[in-house]
């Protein structure tokens, strides 16, 4: 069997390594999961530790929740690698290469056209990916969102928000691929640095407009409105000097009830976003409980003069109905329902009081104050540096590998090098076990960098308020906080709750 796989040409070698590889980490994917999953299905009762910072309601929930998940994400991911691997076996991709070919010489455009093949093949596998994975979207969606009440949205707003990503993100690709293909094909000897410099550079932009103008064609962002919460944020960002020009709330509440915050802009022109889930007084959710404008007392204030009684219409019982409504309640005294609730009901559960979605103004400046500190830590641009001296280095062993045509036979192409498909061969292939390894490394890093936020809001004095934040974040999230040590280390990028919890009250650290 050794020998025979010896014997192999090159390029069968590769494509047999390549799907090797892709399986083994799909295996290891999946196991852990399964322990991860384990834990979801038998930890069942709110550990001893964390009976002071959740009920067993949440608890159980928050279990429920990331147990679906859990189940949905192993036949997704099954389904997504048995996908990948037909493709490659049945030469999905010379043969899509191909109708890309024909298509564009319909249009009077023949192989020498190769950039203009190449966006009629990129817009073509994005479109088959999009269809793919529509009916894993709408399930995630529609059954285990809705089921577990993050999801707020309609199935036509669904169709049609997907339609508008659709769109952007051609208009976006396209121009950004071709302008790329052209720079490596005029490159010379050191394309590789023209072509990293204008990724970073489109990168740059991209990140400088995003919050402006791409991201308002989804969500409606408005100015957060002067009062305490905006001045705490402006005093908190001036005395660590960060140099705050705008603060915005995004209707996040329209799509799920997830919640979150970030910042953007570069040098002097920071901007902070804020979800409408994560400011409790701006949470849709708390307002389904209470009385909508124009009802109850406040139409006497507000809504008479627009909307009239209607004459002669009383409201409210006459007194013999008032008499008999009151027989009825009598009834439950008499019939001792009453002590019935008291001694069954009543004292087991009681019902929550102003159990409300989101954090105060305090929690929220101290989450605020975690992510202000990466910016004051520098995490921002160690993130920016390291991403680019990865992509430096993988455009230049691009430049190093695209002329080997074994790469290009081993998917296919034997008689064309199309740019574009080496591109996809070499960043997505051949660096699979490059990238798996500097994806832990990231994600390792990362953790470290949430300690040290944490540990800067705890400085500035909101170490409680912070504590108290992560908690709510975390039930409204329906997060689980029990992890699998190996799957918590190889998945997450933020600590477990409870050692973030366990880092703000013990010794303070540098």
């Amino acid at each position: 069997m050794l020998l025979e796989i010896l014997a192999l040409p090159v390029e069968d070698k590769i494509f047999y390594a390549v799907l090797v590889f892709s399986w083994t980490v799909y295996i290891w994917e999946a196991y852990l999961a399964y322990r991860q999953r384990k834990i979801y299905s038998t930890t069942t009762h709110v550990p001893t530790e964390l009976g002071k910072i959740m009920d067993s309601e949440t608890f159980e929930k928050s279990r429920l929740y990331q147990l679906d998940k859990s189940n949905f994400g192993f036949w997704s991911g099954l389904y997504s690698e048995a996908e990948g691997t037909l493709i490659l076996l049945l030469g999905g991709i010379p043969f899509l290469w191909k109708v890309s070919g024909i298509l564009t010489a319909r249009f009077g455009f023949g192989p020498e056209y190769e950039i203009s093949q190449s966006l009629v093949f990129l817009m073509l596998a994005t479109l088959f990916s999009a269809l793919t994975g529509l009916p894993w979207s709408l399930y995630s969606t529609f059954v285990i969102e809705e089921k577990h009440g993050f999801n707020q949205q309609t199935v036509g707003f669904f169709l049609k928000d997907a339609l508008k990503k659709f769109a952007v993100t051609q208009c976006i690709l396209l121009p950004v691929t071709s302008l790329l293909l052209y720079i490596i094909k005029i490159g010379g000897d050191y394309f590789f640095i023209y072509a990293w410099l204008f990724t970073l550079i489109v990168s740059l932009i991209l990140v400088t407009i995003y919050a402006d103008y791409i991201a308002p064609l989804f969500d409606k962002f408005t100015p957060l409105p002067d009062g305490e919460l905006k001045s705490e944020i402006e005093s908190m960002s001036k005395s660590i000097y960060f140099p705050l020009t705008k603060i915005y709330v995004v209707e996040g509440s329209k799509r799920s009830s997830h919640s979150n915050a970030y910042f953007y802009g570069f040098f002097k022109n920071k901007r902070i976003v804020l979800f409408d889930t994560l400011l409790e007084d701006y949470s849709p959710l708390n307002k389904s409980g209470e009385k909508e404008p124009g009802t109850g007392e406040e139409n006497e204030a507000a809504g008479n003069e627009s909307k009239p009684k209607p004459k002669n219409k009383k409201q409210g019982c006459s007194n013999p109905e008032v008499l008999a409504v009151l027989g009825h309640e009598l009834g439950h005294w008499k019939l001792g329902h009453t002590v019935k609730n008291e001694a069954a009901g009543n004292e087991s559960k009681p019902k929550p009081k102003n159990k409300k979605q989101g954090c105060s103004n305090p929690e929220v400046l101290a989450v605020l104050g975690h992510e202000l500190g990466h910016w004051k830590l520098g995490h921002t641009v160690k993130n920016i540096v390291i991403s680019q001296m990865n992509s430096f280095l993988c455009f230049f062993l691009f430049a190093v590998l695209i002329g080997r045509k074994e790469l290009f036979m081993a998917f296919g192409f034997h008689d064309t090098q199309p740019t574009l498909i080496g591109l996809m061969i070499i960043f997505q292939f051949i660096f699979s076990p490059y990238n798996e390894l500097l994806s832990f490394c990231l994600t390792v890093l990362s953790r470290r960098f949430e300690f040290q936020a944490d540990a800067f809001a705890r400085n500035m004095g909101r170490s409680s308020e912070l504590y108290s934040a992560l908690i709510k974040l975390n039930k409204d999230n329906l997060g689980f906080p029990v992890a699998d040590w190996l799957f918590s280390m190889w998945h997450y990028s933020h600590p477990p709750l409870l050692e973030r919890l366990r880092a703000l009250t013990g010794p303070k650290q540098d």
